[in-house]
């Protein structure tokens, strides 16, 4: 529960539906991560337009590369969200080798 807490906005603690039932706060997670995603997609994609003339070549750089790094972090969270969704739903996975 904790740390499905930890990928939404703070003001989601305060929710009791969610603290009480963890498949629905899974649920919720996953969706929350999902738009952060889509997101930071969006601003990957559009910040050398819109930051190109207003940062230095070097500024912009970093910029990109810190939207790329916060994306692959939100895509394993939303990965990790999506199977914990999935365990509370008893769902199970076989392993592969």
């Amino acid at each position: 529960m904790a740390w499905l807490l930890d990928q939404c906005p703070p003001d989601y603690r305060g929710y009791a539906g969610w603290r009480r039932h963890p498949v629905a706060l899974a649920w919720v997670t996953v969706r929350h991560v999902e738009a952060q995603l889509a997101a930071m997609r969006q601003a990957y994609r559009e910040a050398r337009v819109d930051l190109g003339d207003l940062l230095t070549t070097e500024a912009l750089t970093q910029v990109l590369e810190d939207l790329e790094a916060e994306g692959v972090r939100l895509r394993a969270a939303e990965r990790s969200a999506r199977l914990l969704f999935d365990a509370l739903q008893g769902k199970r996975y076989i392993p592969r080798l």
